[in-house]
Formats: structure tokens, C-alpha cells, sequence
């Protein structure tokens, strides 16, 4: 089909349906529910195996270092990317085999280490980073295919899907070492060794990830080059010659809203690894009331168990949050949704120090689940409005920074702050990640720009959303 250059120019994508919108991002499902395993249990695993509390936000660092470097390479290469498979899918693909590897390999670290004679925590942290390595190679993709098929006034419902299918997905991998003792599998292990119920729940996990993952490849259909032509304004993406230098010239020339975005990213971001780190231990002094030594009894993987349940409940919370942000977005402006959002997860994490009995704690994972909704959503709905289309990966993937950064520094000083400051009582310190959820939300008001959507076209996104 011969079209003009008017013609062309005027090209924009069309709309989506629900359920496309819903297959193409089927696959954040299984990778959530890996990253759900991971957040819930991994301080668990590595404390069996003779981890510290102070050496915890260590051993964690191998998260936000893996997703600094790989998440913009693997957008660039994306970017530039056409196969006979797609733009996006080869990556999420290799990712996922990846992970289910590492799902498998991490709570049998152990085991493994009997077979080679080698340090069981130091291979834990190995396995933990191909996890991590593997995740960051798989999750940006899903990121950029969002900015890559839709137009931007669908970007909101775009990434509330994926919000919707992350807590679902999170909850299955926060709830399923619980759901597994329920059924009778021990989760009490010999020391130096891993619960038998957190075991199977990284194999299933692993077996799920890789079903949703081809779930999508095979459900959705990426544009060929010429179809993105045409969406470009008809520049050739290809006639320029692509080097992985041009990552630095794409950092220096991020857009603005970009940088104020991230200043929001780096304190939701620092509150978020406090939380997943430290947890558990937190749970053990304050409401257990064990030493910040025991790391083996049933008390300490009851507390474990617990972490997960609550983790669960706030990615539970998230899934009706998600169906909301696009009307509350419609009311009060984007900026002022993802403020108040942060505002409640900054209430609910200090809520936590206050809250003695462990079974109203859920109260406090409504707050979170708010707010984790609208971090996943918000952020990336504002940012896919300014900037270019052919840099979609490679922008997603610098954005990464001012996830990965935060947590870099949090690991780096937490765990010596939790043991010289505050006694190793790691609960002071999930209150500090509360004050920075609520800097976060005062840091949105002040710098983040207003969108320039009218309540009008809000309410015209919505209603082109067709199931």
C-alpha cells in the first residue's frame, strides 16, 4: 500500500483492545510472581545460610547492580532489534529461561554446594544474581512494548494492566510458601539448609513464569519496521547506524520531566528495598520478639512466613488500585493520584512500627498496595509522553537508574545503619523508609510538571478501550 508523505505523517497507532492489551502483558504475571518469590524470601534463604542482618542489604545489592547495567543495554538493543520473532519478545524469552534456571538453583544452594564443595551463601548470592540478571533482561522488554504498540493516550490502562497482572502475580509468589505449609510441607529446615515449602514454591514459580511468558510471544504480534516507518513520521529506524556509545548521548539528552520523575523514583525506590529487605528481621524483633541472632528457629520462618503473606497483601491491594487510577487520574490530574498514592504508602510503612499484633497488619498493606499500584503505572504513563518513539527501550531502561541507584545506596549503608543506629531492631529502619515515601510524595507536588491532558481526553481514553 503506497502512501503519501501527508499521509504517513498523519499515521497513528490504532487502539488496542482490553484482551490485547491484557496478552501482550500476560507475561509480567509469571515475572512478577519470580520477583514476588524473590522479595519475600530472599533475606529468608540467605539468612538460613548464615547471613547477618547487617550483611543482608549486601547480599541485595546484586539486584539494583544487575538492573544499572543490563536494563539500558537491553533496551538499546531492543530499539535496534528486528527478528523474525519480534522487537521485544527474543529478550523476554531468554530472560525467562534464564530465571526459571535461577529459581530452581537458589534455595538448593545447599545442595549444590555438597556436589562442588563451595561456600552455600556465597552460591546463593551467584544464583540470586542470575535471578536478578535474568528478571532486568526480561522485565524491560515488557516496559518498551507498552510505549512500542500503543498510543500514548491508551499508555494509562496500558500500564495499570500490567499493575493488575504484577500484584496478581505477586501475590501467587508471596503466598505460595504459606499456602505449601498449609498443605503440610515443612517450613522448618536443618540449619545451613532452606524450608522445603520455599523450594517447591521456586519451582512452581519457575514452571509458571516460563507458561506466561510464551503465553504472550504467542498472543501478540509486534509491528514490522515498516508499520513503526509509517508511526515515525516515515524516518527509516533502521538507516541509522546503532552503537552502544549512543546509550551515553541518550543519558545526557534525557528530557527533563524525565530527571523530575526520577528525583520521585529515587526516595519510593529507597522505601521499597528497605521493606523488602528487612522485613522479615523486623517482624522477628518487633513482633516476635527474637533476638536479631536467630535466624533458624521456627519463630524466625514463621516470621519469614508471614513477610510473604504481607507482601502478598499489598500486591492484593494494588489490583483494585489499579482499576482506579485512571479515574482518579481523570479527577485530580496524574501528578496529585501518584502524590496521594505515595502519601498513603509512607502512612502505611511507618503504621507498621505502631501496629503490635501481627494480624491487623494488613492494615498497613493498604497504604502500600496504593502506592506500589501507582509506581508501577503513573511514573511510566507521564514518562512515555515525552519521549521519542525509536528510543523507547533504551529511555525505559535509563530510567532504570533512578530505581536501581536508590537501592545501590540503600544497600551499601542500610544494614551498617540498622546494626550501628538502631541496635539491629530493623523495624526503626522500615520507618525511615516511610519518611522517604512521604518525601516522595512532597518531592511530586513541588517539581513534577502537571500533564497537559484535559479531563475530556481522559474520558475519551477510556472509552476506547474495547474489551
Amino acid at each position: 500500500m503506497n502512501l503519501s508523505q501527508n499521509t504517513v505523517s498523519k499515521r497513528i497507532k490504532p487502539n488496542l483492545s482490553m484482551l490485547q492489551i491484557i496478552n501482550m502483558s500476560m507475561g509480567f504475571l509469571g515475572i512478577q510472581m519470580a520477583f514476588g518469590l524473590q522479595n519475600g524470601n530472599a533475606s529468608r534463604i540467605l539468612a538460613n545460610l548464615g547471613a547477618d542482618v547487617h550483611e543482608l542489604s549486601w547480599f541485595w545489592l546484586v539486584a539494583p547492580i544487575t538492573g544499572l547495567i543490563v536494563q539500558p543495554i537491553i533496551g538499546h538493543m531492543g530499539d535496534n532489534t528486528w527478528s523474525p520473532l519480534g522487537r521485544r519478545k527474543p529478550y523476554f524469552l531468554i530472560g525467562a529461561v534464564l530465571c526459571s534456571i535461577g529459581l530452581v538453583l537458589l534455595p538448593n544452594a545447599a545442595s549444590v554446594t555438597q556436589m562442588f564443595a563451595a561456600n552455600a551463601l556465597l552460591l546463593a548470592v551467584i544464583f540470586l544474581a542470575m535471578m536478578d540478571a535474568s528478571v532486568n533482561i526480561a522485565m524491560e522488554p515488557f516496559r518498551a512494548l507498552v510505549g512500542d504498540m500503543l498510543p500514548k493516550h491508551q499508555g494509562t490502562i496500558g500500564f495499570s494492566v500490567q499493575t493488575i497482572l504484577i500484584g496478581i502475580g505477586a501475590v501467587l509468589g508471596s503466598y505460595l510458601p504459606d499456602w505449601l505449609t498449609n498443605l503440610g510441607i515443612s517450613n522448618v529446615a536443618p540449619k545451613g539448609f532452606v524450608a522445603d515449602n520455599v523450594i517447591y514454591s521456586f519451582y512452581i514459580g519457575a514452571a509458571l513464569l516460563l507458561i506466561a511468558i510464551l503465553y504472550t510471544i504467542f498472543t501478540t504480534r509486534e509491528y514490522s519496521p515498516k508499520e513503526f516507518e509509517e508511526f515515525e513520521d516515515a524516518k527509516k529506524i533502521e538507516e541509522e547506524p546503532s552503537r552502544f556509545s549512543d546509550i551515553f548521548k541518550d543519558f545526557a539528552a534525557i528530557p527533563t520531566q524525565m530527571k523530575k520523575l526520577g528525583a520521585v523514583q529515587f526516595f519510593s525506590w529507597f522505601a521499597l528495598f528497605t521493606m523488602w529487605v528487612f522485613t522479615t528481621s523486623a517482624l522477628a524483633t518487633h513482633h516476635f520478639g527474637l533476638s536479631p541472632e536467630d535466624t533458624h528457629s521456627k519463630a524466625f520462618n514463621d516470621a519469614g512466613d508471614l513477610t510473604g503473606k504481607l507482601f502478598g497483601m499489598y500486591n492484593l491491594w494494588a489490583i483494585p488500585f489499579a482499576f482506579l487510577l485512571t479515574p482518579i487520574a481523570k479527577w485530580i490530574g496524574k501528578k496529585q493520584t501518584h502524590a496521594l498514592a505515595l502519601l498513603c504508602g509512607g502512612v502505611g510503612l511507618i503504621s507498621m512500627y505502631f501496629i503490635k499484633d501481627v494480624n491487623h497488619l494488613w492494615i498497613s498493606m493498604i497504604g502500600l498496595g496504593f502506592a506500589w499500584a501507582s509506581i508501577l503505572a503513573m511514573p511510566y504513563a507521564m514518562l512515555i509522553e515525552v519521549i521519542p518513539q525509536k528510543k523507547m527501550g533504551v529511555y525505559m531502561g535509563i530510567f532504570n537508574f533512578f530505581i536501581v541507584i536508590p537501592q545501590i545506596i540503600n544497600g551499601l549503608f542500610g544494614g551498617p545503619i540498622v546494626s550501628g543506629i538502631f541496635g539491629k531492631q530493623a523495624m526503626d529502619y522500615v520507618v525511615v523508609g516511610g519518611i522517604c515515601m512521604l518525601i516522595g510524595a512532597l518531592v511530586t507536588m513541588i517539581f513534577v510538571k502537571s500533564e497537559d491532558e484535559t479531563p475530556k481526553e481522559i474520558e475519551e481514553e477510556i472509552q476506547q478501550v474495547h474489551f
